[in-house]
């Protein structure tokens, strides 16, 4: 199935992605961003704030937004 991707970490993309039926957000977030700790992200579904183990469905949005940035003092 296919979901919005916006990954505003570094310089930042927005793409459609292929994810399996029945991929929760966790593991988008890991297979895209790494071993990173998702606490360091603000990460939504369709604008609203969710669960790691969200079930994702086709067309959902998903943004990743570091909350913390490198080199901010």
């Amino acid at each position: 199935m296919q979901v919005l991707l916006i990954n505003n970490d570094g310089g930042g993309f927005a793409d459609y992605i292929e994810v399996p039926d029945g991929a929760s957000v966790q593991e988008v977030f890991t297979e895209k961003v790494g071993n990173r700790p998702a606490s360091d992200y603000l990460i939504r579904v369709n604008r609203q704030p969710c669960a790691s183990q969200q079930i994702l469905q086709e067309g959902d949005r998903i943004s990743i937004t570091p909350t913390k940035i490198e080199g901010a003092g």
